[in-house]
């Protein structure tokens, strides 16, 4: 049957394929329904970089706002051990039998004395043949083989002096390269190159774990700053808020106009539309660090970090920082052992590039057994025959053009491999360098945002004081609900990226994982696969990974919470004037000695010197007032 040519594209349905299990539990959290009724999750630092590496079976990364694979997995070193084995099967020996039993009938031509005077006979002659050998491979190219075999032969019809005869033999050989394929370096090559690999796939995904476990901090990090900032914006609504009703009564009885209760709505509405966004972006970054964990997003409620930032400075030594990272960054570890394999390519070919010159020797013993026509068998004696060679062989194609070329071209890939590891080792320090001017950046910023937060709080207050003596106009004060909100976030934020980035210091230095007690086993005990072996076993999945060192302390409160998240105003201090008396028995509160100590700092600030009394420019209805006429100007 002829099967005619393939000219369209088949395809099953989607819905004809094995179904894959997608774990769901509830829908996702948003922010308008907040509440998916499942637990919330309090995690602690160090259990989440815990929970991160016993789901790492595919190695995740953090991009933004969500985690993807990085294209490593735990195969994939034990994938990449294989080759190593699969480089020394060329030294096992290798044994090679062959049976054949075979019948071979040939028919010839021959004369007879009746006519036609010649008639067709034939023979038939039973065969056996056995060939064997055994053949080794030396480190040194060496080949030592030997080989045996016997033929025996069973002929019907005629005369012969031995039949059935065997004929047997064994045979001894050995051939030696001299030139190409001699030598101990080039012919383990392939095996170094394969260890090299196998480093290399390692140091890869212990890369990748660093990236991951990087990762992981980041996400927790960035959470409890979107936490803070989400409260910050909280209190900046209920600020805005309560002035946007202290303002619609000042309104309602004449003590205030349109455009302020319009400015104080305008900024009420911005604040809200902050806290969504600062809503969303707490539900984002908890999407983020369940993904890089491996939970799924429904799996769980509200995610609670409990582990409050370091907040003080840590001092480095910069050339400890360079020596660790040029030993210990598993990038650089990489450009290393890429430049090893390199070399031991050039060694291969410039072995290839030389003449074939080959030393070969061998020695033979022929014997030969069969039955007589009388019917005796008979047979040789052991070394009655032998046969022995010994030579050199010689053969080169002429000018060599093609493996000088792989040697140049071997020898140019090495000095680009290691101009690739001087850039690697330009590339660390910048990048340890950036690193480090980071940090020291965001813990002065820290300390900046800490003034300017307490700052924004005296302002506040004082604002909030000048407004109820109505010495200030609605802007200010509006404006200082938001600067004292933009505060806390930025103090936040700033000691936030402070942790981060001394987590990006160890990343730079290649010593985060030894930073947080984390150690591959295979560092350890030398192996890639599991203590345990069993016919279900697969190595990597089966070495469960143990608890990590403990670093960070967790405490237990939300970790946004050592930020002093206190509200910046106190509900005594927010009560609305009694708008709801009659106009000539308003009276405005007593300022307590508390604030009219701020007042008395605050008033200079608002009141110009020139003048001894302040005059109002709009006139509250129903309230009648009489110049003094005794006031003197000054």
């Amino acid at each position: 049957m002829i099967t005619p040519e393939q000219r369209k594209m088949v395809h099953r349905k989607p819905e004809s394929l094995p179904k894959a299990t997608m774990t769901t539990f509830s829908e996702p959290r948003t922010v308008s329904h907040l509440v998916n009724g499942e637990e919330e999750l309090r995690v602690s630092l160090d259990d989440a970089i815990r929970i991160a590496l016993e789901n790492a079976e595919v190695i995740r990364v953090l991009g933004g706002v969500t985690a993807t694979s990085s294209g490593r997995t735990i195969y994939d070193p034990a994938i990449a051990n294989t080759a190593i084995d699969q480089a020394r099967g060329r030294f096992d020996p290798r044994l090679n039998i062959n049976n054949t039993l075979g019948l071979n009938e040939t028919p010839r031509g021959a004369f007879s004395g009746a006519p036609p005077g010649a008639q067709i006979v034939g023979s038939e002659n039973d065969t056996y043949i056995l060939d064997g050998s055994i053949s080794k491979v030396n480190p040194n190219g060496g080949t030592s083989t030997l080989r045996f075999g016997a033929t025996r032969s069973d002929i019907d019809q005629g005369i012969f002096p031995l039949n059935p005869q065997v004929n047997h033999f064994s045979e001894l050989s050995y051939v030696q390269p001299l030139l190409q394929g001699g030598g101990i370096g080039p012919n383990l090559a392939p095996v170094l190159i394969a260890g090299i690999d196998t480093e290399r796939s390692f140091f890869q995904l212990k890369d990748s774990v660093q990236n991951l476990t990087r990762g992981v901090i980041e996400a927790y990090w960035n959470l409890v700053f979107a936490r803070t900032d989400r409260w910050a914006r909280e209190q900046q609504v209920k600020q805005s808020e309560f002035v946007v009703q202290r303002e619609e009564a000042r309104l309602k009885h004449g003590f205030a106009n349109i455009a302020d209760v319009a400015q104080a709505k305008v900024s009420y509405a911005n604040f809200r539309a902050s806290l969504i966004t600062a809503k969303s972006n707490v539900l984002q970054r908890e999407a983020a660090l369940l993904n890089i964990l491996g939970i799924s997003p429904t799996e769980v409620g509200e995610v609670i970090p409990i582990t409050p930032p370091h907040r003080e400075r840590i001092q480095f030594h910069w050339e400890e920082l360079v020596g660790l990272a040029e030993t210990y960054r598993p990038d650089l570890i990489e450009l290393k052992l890429i430049l090893e394999a390199d070399q031991q390519r050039v060694i291969s070919a410039q072995n290839n590039a030389l003449p074939r010159l080959d030393a070969v020797a061998s020695y033979r013993w022929d014997g030969l057994r069969g039955r007589t026509p009388a019917g005796t068998y008979i047979s040789t004696n052991g070394g009655e025959f032998a046969d022995w060679s010994i030579g050199v062989n010689f053969s080169v194609p002429l000018g060599l053009r093609q493996a000088r070329a792989t040697v140049r071209q071997q020898e140019l890939i090495v000095k680009r491999d290691q101009a690739n590891l001087d850039q690697g080792l330009h590339n660390a320090v910048h990048q340890l360098a950036l690193t480090v001017r980071n940090l020291d950046q965001f813990y002065e910023q820290h300390d900046a945002f800490t003034i300017t937060r307490e700052a924004a709080q005296i302002n506040l207050d004082r604002q909030l004081s000048a407004e109820k003596a109505n010495l200030v106009i609605i802007l200010n004060v509006l404006q200082a609900i938001a600067s004292w909100g933009n505060s806390v976030s930025s103090q936040a934020q700033s000691l936030t990226q402070y942790n981060i980035e001394l987590s990006n210091l160890e990343r730079q230095t290649g010593t985060i994982l030894e930073a947080h007690g984390v150690r591959f086993v295979q560092e350890r005990m030398r192996f890639i696969g599991p203590v345990r072996l069993g016919r279900d076993a697969s190595y990597p999945s089966s070495m469960i990974p143990t608890e990590n060192s403990e670093r960070y302390p967790a405490g237990d409160e939300p970790a946004e919470n050592s930020f002093d998240l206190e509200e910046p105003v106190q509900k005594t201090s927010m009560l609305p004037f009694p708008w709801d008396k009659p106009a000539n028995e308003i009276v405005l509160p007593e300022i307590s000695q508390k604030n009219r100590n701020r007042a008395d700092e605050v008033l200079p600030l608002f009141i110009p010197q020139s003048v001894d009394r302040v005059e109002t420019t709009r006139l509250p209805r129903r309230i009648k007032t009489e110049e003094d006429t005794n006031a003197t100007r000054k």
